[in-house]
């Protein structure tokens, strides 16, 4: 790209000629790129953290009531539907994964915050999160919890009063209690939150049935199922899928997280949102490119005019404009990326979401930057195409 503004410096002299409009154009270009830029971030930190549980499981199966919507509602299942897996020989062991929602006391403001509550049997970790296994004697403990370090702020400091040494306890409160169930902190892990989840606490099976008295320890929400070495996963889901009552499916860890991902996407507003808001910056994008384009034609009609009669074909008039747009792309794309990364970590402060740049990000946006610009070129060459040097002069 640079070469060719080497090699043909028509398209450069004419932007930079009036440098006001030029900076202007790379400002709107820029804008534009950074819209894109944060609404790409969030779709995709959305997607990211409605699956960060997913993805920290410990499981070659995974075991849901039919009625599974995403992670956030509740769809229990009887647990012999758990247990039912054992009988198929290449099953080597399954575990049983309690989720719902609380509200957690912030201890200085005395508000209640939603709060996402994980509990399982504490004899072996069922979760890939560091600082877990190290705890887990812990949670066999009675009332002892583990606290999300990169829950929002609404909490209040638990993570640092707690890692300063001191003695934190917690009231948590389930959504049909009038009174809450105090807990005490006994470690500290990192999952964070996401667009339906404020924080994380993780508790043993007998401490989560204390905080919630109306649940049952037979209706379980996820079952882990852990497949012997040399097992077939595809073989043995078909035979469960096959076997087990039609209440529950069976899948992998990849379409678990497709499931989850999905219904973000496709079954909540907040996906089309994020799709639509894309669209738009990309047409915007467009519009003005088109104006910035359209104007600088208009403004050096009687040079076009002249080039072509002089001899130049249309083909050479109309590559000095694609150089332009692709000049514009280039340049207004470079300030867009650099102000979406301080953006990035000023959304990643406030929200704790896992909004970050990226190669793949950086590279969708500029294909977009590079084809918007493309596109306005071609729409306001129009003009260009029928100019006649006659008419002009």
């Amino acid at each position: 790209m640079i070469l060719m503004i080497l090699t043909i410096p028509l398209a450069w002299l004419q932007l930079v000629r009036q440098r006001v409009r030029f900076l202007v154009a790379l400002a709107g270009i820029a804008f534009v790129s950074v819209l894109m830029f944060m609404q790409i971030g969030f779709q995709d930190a959305l997607y990211a953290s409605a699956t960060q549980l997913h993805n920290n499981l410990q499981g070659d199966l995974f075991l849901i009531s039919i009625q599974y919507q995403s992670l956030t509602s509740n769809q229990s299942f009887p647990r012999q539907r758990l247990f039912q897996t054992l009988g198929f020989k290449e099953v080597e062991s399954v575990r049983p994964l309690y989720v719902q929602f609380a509200k957690l006391k912030n201890q200085d403001t005395g508000i209640k915050y939603p709060i996402y509550v994980l509990g399982f049997d504490p004899v072996e970790s069922i979760f890939r999160l560091p600082n877990i296994q190290e705890n887990l004697h812990l949670l066999q403990l009675p009332n002892k919890v583990l606290f999300d370090s990169a829950s929002r702020k609404e909490f209040g400091p638990i993570a640092q009063n707690f890692s300063q040494g001191n003695n934190v306890e917690l009231e948590i409160f389930s959504y049909t209690a009038l009174v809450g169930y105090k807990v005490k902190i006994g470690g500290l892990f990192s999952l964070g939150p996401s667009f339906g989840v404020d924080g994380n606490l993780i508790v043993s099976t007998s401490t989560f049935l204390r905080i919630f008295q109306d649940r049952s320890v037979q209706n379980i929400d996820i079952g882990l199922i852990k497949l012997k070495p040399g097992a077939n996963p595809q073989k043995v889901l078909q035979d469960l899928l096959a076997k087990l009552p039609k209440d529950v499916t069976v899948m992998t860890q990849q379409d678990f997280i497709t499931l989850e991902k999905n219904y973000w996407t496709l079954r909540t507003p907040i996906g089309f949102v994020f799709d639509l808001m894309v669209i738009m910056g990309f047409v915007v994008g467009i519009i003005v490119v088109y104006q910035i384009l359209y104007s600088n034609i208009s403004t050096h009609l009687a040079e076009y005019a002249t080039l072509k009669a002089m001899g130049f074909k249309n083909k050479y008039l109309l590559s000095v404009v694609f150089q332009q747009a692709l000049i514009l792309a280039s340049l207004g794309y470079i300030p867009g990326f650099v102000i979406s990364i301080g953006l990035y970590n000023v959304a990643k402060n406030a929200t704790r979401l896992p909004i970050f740049m990226n190669l793949q990000r950086a590279t969708i946006v500029l294909i977009f930057a590079v084809s918007m610009c493309l596109i306005s070129g071609f729409l306001s060459t129009n003009k260009l195409r029928k100019v006649d040097p006659a008419d002009i002069f």
